[in-house]
């Protein structure tokens, strides 16, 4: 029998990613999102997992307002984390694997190198607090994955790469982006690849995934206006100028040897990444 992977939070940029490359795969992929699956509702999850006795379980699912945690902190922990421990009762009564997404949020964001997953964490945001007890929950399942990522981007949902990208198509000659944030742009397609390989290679524990490099949210903004061939000014500026309820990781690049010691190869560069979702041509 060839055994389902099930993928929560099926509408989002990653869930969407995932639930293709799973099919992709030749693999039954069966996706539940709010409409269909309340997973912070403990019994309507354990009786999907019940009733689909899955591979594996793939939680892309999230409360990931990052400013809105700050006031909502019970509803961001309900998603982020109890609703985990839903999801890891079901997988050891069905011998699944959990996997599930985390984020860069776990670490102070003060780091002068690339985060080991052994690093001590110390999230400085409700949601990194959050994101944090969604990984010691999920380490309830008898078998588990925990893969953390960061800025992420992809088909559907709001993110990066398209508000900049409705700033240049709605005329707009100047962006004043941050400069002093670093950080690995990462493309959900590539992630998603990288998490079934993961899976096929049978991982556990905690793997780090981001596309290759850094750069700056300043230097995400200037390719994007480069491979769109905009021509707009775009103006480094200090994180002070954009005060947010939520304080902002001033680095969070993840360090990728675990994940291409298990999965025999790296991701692609965030460049590379970027002009593939841009369906530009890419030099790098």
């Amino acid at each position: 029998m060839n055994q389902p992977i099930l993928v929560t939070g099926s509408y989002g940029q990653l869930g969407r990613a995932m639930t293709a490359e799973i099919e992709k795969r030749g693999i039954p992929a069966l996706g539940r999102d709010l409409d269909t699956l309340d997973i912070t509702n403990r019994e309507a999850v354990l009786e999907w997992i019940r009733s689909t006795s899955p591979r594996a379980v793939i939680n892309c699912a999230a409360f990931t307002a990052v400013d809105d945690c700050e006031t909502r902190e019970d509803e961001a922990l309900a998603a982020n984390a109890t609703a985990v421990g839903h999801l890891a009762a079901g997988c050891n009564e069905t011998g699944a694997c959990l996997i599930q997404i985390s984020s860069d949020y776990v670490f102070d964001g003060h780091g002068t190198r690339p985060y080991r997953e052994d690093d001590p964490v110390a999230p400085a945001s409700a949601y990194g607090r959050t994101k944090l007890q969604g990984e010691e929950l999920a380490g309830t399942a008898k078998t588990h994955l925990v893969v953390r990522t960061a800025w992420l981007y992809g088909n559907g949902g709001r993110h990066f790469v398209g508000a900049i990208e409705n700033q240049i198509n709605g005329g707009n000659l100047q962006l004043r982006v941050v400069a002093d944030q670093v950080g690995s742009p990462t493309l959900a397609d590539d992630l998603a690849a990288a998490v079934l390989d993961l899976v096929s290679a049978e991982a556990t524990g905690t793997v780090h995934a981001v596309n290759t490099g850094s750069t700056s949210w300043h230097g995400f903004a200037t390719e994007i206006a480069r491979l769109r061939d905009a021509k707009v000014e775009v103006t480094p500026v200090k994180t002070d100028e954009f005060p947010r309820p939520a304080p902002r990781p001033s680095y969070s690049v993840l360090d990728t040897s675990r994940l291409e010691l298990l999965i025999g190869r790296s991701m692609p560069s965030w460049q590379n990444a970027l002009a593939r979702y841009l369906e530009v041509p890419c030099e790098s």
